[in-house]
């Protein structure tokens, strides 16, 4: 990866967060098709604990997209499983969209049908995330378990010319997890995608505090521990609809409210958040039960971000429009 700069010019609310999170993160489902070694949901009991409530409810994340609509923010649609499995996520989308949102959606991209796809692309989706992993079928099988990457490969290559043939607004972006079985690999997988997506994200291996190492680089961002970024643009709310501090919290042991009973907005310039930012910001990590058990603090980057994938994704995909290519 190129060399850049994790830290912010200063700490603190991201702009255009002041008010409202730049970014809502939604647990979508908590039902999966696959089995990755990598994934923190696999072998724990977190799926088990969300039995009662596998899929966001219709209702509540109508609620989350009018707020989120309302203030220009992102949805981004995700969770414990595979998201495309929810059986009204494409309608929701298309709800999210028409309402103002824009969306970001996360999938191991095995279900990415022309029928869903066309759907995707029709509705605005405006990014559409595939944790791919591999670029290859015998890595494929064993960082991906139980998905095909015939598939995935002929899913994805469909969605880029379709995409393509509409001039659609839609960023397609493939991530990899850096991780032992890839680290020989990675740069032979970066190129394979780099051929076919818009952008290609290289993600550190995040242990979730579950997980053992087995990172194929560990190497932090930030060598010291410094405020956070997340709590500064962004929020996390699962299919309960209970609103929690952080993508770290993925077992949901922190609890703002559940959005049906509260608003986002009310939270996310309350005095609870507010306050465990100002101790964040005076690094006061300890005083933070789910900051003072993470493990995952170094790979917290202000600037190799969500928002540096977009903008470069955008960029690369109008160069792409403006060779009206299509893949073979």
């Amino acid at each position: 990866m190129t060399e850049i700069s994790h830290l912010p010019e200063k700490f603190g609310l991201k702009e255009g967060a002041e008010a409202f999170p730049l970014m809502v993160v939604v647990s979508t489902t908590y039902v999966c098709n696959a089995r990755c070694p990598n994934c923190p949901y696999t072998d724990s009991e977190i799926r088990k604990d969300y039995s009662d409530a596998p899929f966001i409810k219709p209702e509540i994340f109508k609620k989350i997209a009018d707020e989120c609509g309302a203030n220009d923010s992102y949805i981004r649609i995700t969770g414990g499983g595979e998201p495309l499995l929810h059986p009204q996520m494409i309608d929701l989308i298309g709800y999210a969209k028409k309402v103002g949102c824009k969306i970001g959606l996360i999938t191991n991209g095995s279900l990415l049908t022309p029928d869903k796809t066309d759907r995707l692309l029709s509705a605005g989706t405006d990014v559409i995330e595939i944790s791919a992993d591999a670029a290859d079928e015998q890595t494929y099988s064993k960082v991906r378990k139980g998905l095909d990457f015939n598939t995935l490969v002929s899913n994805v290559r469909y969605l880029v010319n379709k995409r393509n043939q509409m001039k659609s607004k839609t960023k397609v972006v493939v991530s990899v997890v850096n991780q032992e079985a890839v680290k020989d690999k990675l740069t032979d997988i970066v190129k394979y995608w780099e051929k076919i997506v818009d952008k290609v994200q290289v993600r550190k291996y995040l242990t979730w505090g579950l997980l053992k190492e087995k990172s194929g680089d560990p190497t932090p961002y930030l060598p010291v521990r410094v405020s956070c970024p997340f709590p500064f643009e962004r929020l996390n709310i699962d299919t309960r609809g209970k609103i929690e501090f952080c993508g770290f919290d993925i077992a949901g042991e922190t609890d703002f409210g559940n959005v049906m009973k509260t608003t986002i907005q009310s939270v996310w310039t309350g005095k609870r958040f507010s306050t465990w930012r100002r101790l964040i910001l005076e690094g006061k990590y300890e005083e933070i039960p789910i900051c003072k058990k993470c493990t995952d603090w170094k790979y917290r980057s202000w600037k190799y971000n969500y928002w540096k994938v977009v903008k470069d994704a955008e960029r690369s995909r109008k160069n792409k429009l403006g060779g009206s290519t299509l893949l073979p």
